[in-house]
């Protein structure tokens, strides 16, 4: 208990000394855990709802938002990293903020986003009582070696799971590990109704490979399937004839991939809170999720929409570039490859853009700009301008489109970059804070 107290005040202290400085969300976190190890299972001791980890390749940001907001409309109060840094000492630091001295957190559930490798670490001190397991993607290659590491990863938390998860239905390499849960563990499952199966591979670009000893599941009674309306607008069904349903919700985020992040959350929140679930205040939730910086966020920019849209693997890119890509804006790509975006940038090749090839590209920026321009150059996509410099970039596309819609399709730390000049130049929420 002394070192737990000792921690939570050495992590309080290096967290004011951070943001006076303005530095990293991880500093505080690494503090604490220094002086106490075995701080996060301190902290997380007197949790009586469930620990629930949401992983997987894309969506984990966007879909723990959603599942905090189903959680938080049903009365319960949640403790989650809202900063979307999905490290366990990231975690940590956003835990400090919230922690008494005594170093005990004070929720009804916590729901924490972790990368996938993360995660293990993060179970190797606090077992999960859930997990959400999101897809598997070719995505930061250099990472993590090759996709079926990564799903041997998120393969390895299912077992550290102690009570239930939910998986991906048409996801080949999450919907496997129902067999590597441990006894006793509930297994569900969310996915996509059946009239829409051949829209899936928009979203998927792994090869479906099953084993001959492996059956693919079936959905059940309380396993959720997404029924599209239209391209903001859907339902979510349970019960083998869809009798049971949360709907119609019409999402401030468009496009397919955040309806189906939608309907994860939504099997979630109807796992951990069994009679008690309410269709209708989780319609009324997920309505009011603003997206999540750099996901779909538009920015009022002199009158005129700016839309940042995160990009970071192939599957990523097909799906905006499907959801947002045929709509005639001013477009701008911007692209880097430090060690968050992934060093490895040849999976652009591995995305088509013939759905910009009418209307251009405008700029392409960031520390690979030259190399978006070739790869755009390839699908014949005319390039206006290139330019490195990301917020001279920035300067240049708003300057030179003052009057119609613009759009970024962007690389992680590129947006991270682009979004804080944007919260300073137009009042914005900072990264990590929640839009008013």
């Amino acid at each position: 208990m002394l070192r737990t107290t000792a921690a939570v005040v050495a992590g309080k202290a290096a967290r004011a000394a951070s943001r006076l400085r303005g530095g990293g969300s991880a500093l505080p976190g690494l503090v604490a855990e220094r002086v106490d190890p075995g701080f996060l299972a301190h902290a997380l001791a007197d949790v009586p709802g469930g620990i629930v980890v949401v992983s997987g390749t894309n969506g984990k940001t966007t879909t723990t938002k959603m599942l905090v907001a189903v959680l938080r409309a049903h009365g319960r109060s949640v403790f989650t990293n809202p900063t979307g840094s999905n490290f366990t000492r990231g975690v940590i630091s956003s835990m400090l903020g919230e922690l008494p001295l005594r170093g005990r957190l004070s929720a009804d559930l916590a729901v924490l986003e972790l990368d996938e490798a993360h995660a293990l670490k993060f179970a190797a001190g606090v077992r999960p009582t859930h997990a959400l397991l999101l897809n598997v993607a070719r995505d930061q290659l250099d990472r993590f070696a090759e996709i079926d590491h990564t799903a041997r990863l998120l393969a390895t938390l299912g077992e550290q799971t102690t009570t239930g998860v939910v998986l991906n239905l048409d996801d080949s390499f999450v919907s496997r590990i129902r067999d590597r849960v441990a006894p006793g563990v509930v297994v569900r499952y969310f996915g996509v109704d059946a009239s829409i199966a051949d829209r899936l591979p928009e979203l998927q670009e792994q090869d479906v490979r099953f084993d001959d000893d492996f059956t693919p599941p079936v959905a059940g009674p309380d396993d959720g399937l997404l029924r599209p309306l239209d391209d903001r607008t859907f339902e979510v069904l349970f019960g083998q004839d869809g009798s049971a349903k949360v709907g119609p919700v019409e999402l401030r985020q468009r496009g397919l991939a955040a309806m189906i992040n939608a309907t994860a959350a939504v099997s979630m929140a109807r796992m951990l809170m069994a009679d008690a679930f309410d269709p209708a205040l989780a319609a009324d939730a997920l309505e009011a999720v603003t997206p999540p910086f750099g996901r779909g966020e538009v920015v009022l920019v002199d009158g005129q929409p700016l839309e940042l849209v995160l990009v970071k693997n192939p599957a990523g890119f097909t799906v905006a570039l499907a959801t947002y890509g045929s709509t005639p804006v001013a477009t701008m790509i911007a692209i880097n490859d430090n060690y968050a975006d992934g060093r490895d940038v040849s999976w652009l090749y591995d995305v088509s853009f013939e759905s910009l090839r009418e209307r251009g590209v405008a700029l392409t920026s960031g520390v690979r700009a030259y190399d978006m321009a070739l790869r755009l150059d390839y699908d014949d996509v005319p390039v206006g301008r290139v330019e490195t410099e990301l917020d001279r970039a920035l300067d240049d596309f708003l300057r030179d489109h003052p009057s119609e819609p613009k759009r970024i399709f962007c690389t992680y730390t590129a947006m991270m970059a682009l979004r804080r000049t944007l919260a300073a130049r137009y009042d914005l929420p900072d990264i990590g804070e929640e839009a008013s």
